[in-house]
């Protein structure tokens, strides 16, 4: 009887820890666009084992008036706890009150690179004269409607003296990859982030801008000053930033900046 007694305690206890455990987690409501998208799909399924937190994700791009676009989802008063998207977007939020600003962490750097379809010839990019002369000589160009395309479309087409060119056969992609458009031979290049051409099949990475011409692009993540798991959003990014997940970002095409250097 002693014995039937002890092991009725003990499932009684477990019983008791497991209950304790899932009124415990929570569940993260994450806001996040594209640029690290692909490695965040790798890195959360650790984060929930980890954690017994469960994260809830929305995808859309950092700006913009799309439907899925970030700014519009808060807008539309969406649930979240996390916000990962450009950097200096994240800063228009914080300043608009949307975000948490002790909490922002700048978790990597995202350089832009050039896509064309799987098996076409792939230009020489090379230089900032040869990367001109591929856009002058390709019929169809693709660019995002976030940060790289931001730039593209008002930076670097300028710097190459090639706006007026570029005009009738540039276009900017809303809420959509440009690599799938690439992929289906509607553009002959894309540019977009690498991070955000990576994980799209039917194509071919010829490479990163040169020098002369790259844009680098931060990635931030933050606390929505709406949030109702704070601290269980903070312990999602600092996973997000550790040497932990060094690697999967890595892998994905980002550069993964030192807790040190963030703010």
């Amino acid at each position: 009887m002693r014995r039937l007694a002890v092991r009725a305690l003990a499932l009684a206890f477990i019983s008791t820890l497991a209950l304790s455990t899932a009124a415990s987690a929570a569940e993260i409501h994450v806001m996040i666009s594209g640029g690290l998208t692909a490695a965040y799909k790798a890195l959360v399924p650790e984060f929930e084992r980890k954690t017994g937190n469960k994260v809830v994700t929305a995808y859309g791009p950092s700006m913009g008036t799309t439907e899925n676009a970030i700014p519009v989802r808060l807008d539309r008063g969406e649930p979240a706890d996390v916000l990962i998207l450009v950097g200096y977007a994240l800063g228009d939020l914080v300043k608009q009150g949307k975000v948490v600003s002790s909490s922002r962490v700048d978790l990597v750097n995202s350089p832009i690179g050039i896509a064309v379809k799987s098996g076409a010839p792939r230009p020489d990019i090379s230089s900032a004269d040869s990367v001109k002369q591929a856009l002058l000589a390709a019929k169809s160009i693709a660019y995002s409607d976030s940060a790289s395309g931001v730039y593209v479309s008002t930076e670097m087409f300028a710097k190459l003296g090639i706006t007026d060119a570029m005009k009738d056969k540039a276009r900017k992609i809303p809420a959509t990859p440009v690599g799938e458009i690439v992929a289906r031979g509607d553009a002959e290049i894309g540019l977009q982030q690498i991070s955000e051409l990576k994980p799209v099949a039917g194509i071919d990475i010829v490479g990163p801008l040169p020098d002369a011409l790259q844009k680098i692009t931060v990635f931030s993540a933050g606390i929505a000053t709406v949030s109702k798991e704070p601290d269980a959003g903070k312990a999602l990014i600092s996973f997000l930033a550790s040497p932990e997940a060094r690697d999967t970002l890595i892998k994905s095409g980002l550069d993964p900046i030192p807790v040190a250097a963030t703010h």
